[in-house]
């Protein structure tokens, strides 16, 4: 089988996660530079095997589009043109930050540690991967 990998698009940083190659569990894989992103995909997908791309879909809370959707939009685009073989789902990721964010105090990180927006990305990305294996089983 083949790892899915989870996309939490932000405009500076990007937080990315992925299964195990049979899909039981997602992890946290890293936090990217988002100009450096495509090139860290590329590099990634000939190095793994990855079935699906999963990139968050923001929303408010009336279900209206986000508006950081249109560079969401925009990076979709430049993705299937760079690695047009993977598909890609789309996921409600409503409320992944504040998830993270209480993930990481529950876990018990230090204040200090949770100001840390690029462990918050990783986790986000993490928590669209669970709520995308979840809505499949």
């Amino acid at each position: 089988m083949a790892r899915l990998l989870a996309i939490d698009y932000g405009t500076k940083r990007t937080g990315i996660a992925v299964t195990d190659e049979f899909q039981i569990i997602a992890s946290g894989l890293t936090t990217v530079n988002t100009k450096e992103l495509l090139a860290f995909l590329k590099d990634y997908t000939t190095k793994e095997k990855v079935e699906l791309f999963v990139i968050g879909e923001p929303k408010q809370m009336n279900n209206k589009v986000s508006e950081s959707e249109a560079d969401i939009l925009s990076f979709i685009e430049k993705l299937k043109k760079a690695i047009p073989d993977i598909p890609i789902a789309r996921v409600d990721e409503r409320f992944t930050s504040k998830m993270a964010f209480q993930t990481m105090i529950d876990s018990g990180l230090k204040k200090n540690q949770r100001k840390n927006k690029a462990l918050v990305d990783e986790i986000s990305a993490t928590i669209i991967l669970q709520s995308y294996m979840s809505s499949k089983h």
